[in-house]
């Protein structure tokens, strides 16, 4: 597993793990990257969440309504490339009606919705914890932000940062003085 392109994404739940494919979509990857190893994300809520459809997350707004300030050209890969799907578990950025309007919110692919082939950047894939990503509230599909308390994002790190603070020693406690 190649951790500097792997996300770990915990939930109440559990943790999900994100593999993330920055050949396909260097940009996006390059600013989720960025924008997790800020601390973005942590405690952002979900706030669309349809059955069978998508869970969407990323606007510290909790409403749909924001982002970080930092729109992405759009990456789509072509819908008759099959590694870019919108199947179960696909991770791929929000955005308006404009294609290059991308920025910090994302959502997780719940039911395959081959419909939003080649006309969304697909940026990753759900590898462990779908399961998870199933117990996320769902709220009205017609109400943005309709859930009364919406699950949130606890933390999400980047693979190899992880692995970082694991490697580095912990400083040996001062021994007491005698008296």
């Amino acid at each position: 597993m190649d951790l500097e392109n792997t996300l770990y994404l915990d939930l109440e739940y559990g943790r999900v793990i994100i593999r993330m494919f920055p050949d396909m979509a260097p940009k996006h990857v390059a600013r989720i990257k960025e924008l997790v190893r800020q601390g973005f994300y942590d405690g952002i809520v979900f706030h669309r969440v349809i059955d069978n459809f998508m869970a969407q997350t990323g606007d510290p707004k909790g409403n749909g309504t924001g982002g970080s300030g930092q729109k992405i050209p759009a990456e789509f890969t072509p819908a008759t490339n099959p590694a870019g799907a919108h199947v179960r578990g696909a991770v791929s950025m929000a955005r308006s009606s404009n294609i290059n309007s991308g920025d910090s919110q994302f959502f997780i692919v719940l039911g395959d919705s081959d419909f939003l082939d080649g006309q969304y950047t697909y940026w990753g894939q759900v590898v462990s914890g779908m399961e998870f990503v199933d117990k996320i509230r769902r709220g009205d599909p017609n109400d943005n932000g309709s859930v009364p308390y919406p699950d949130r994002i606890v933390r999400m790190q980047v693979a190899a940062d992880v692995q970082k603070s694991a490697a580095k020693p912990v400083a040996a406690a001062p021994s007491p003085k005698a008296h």
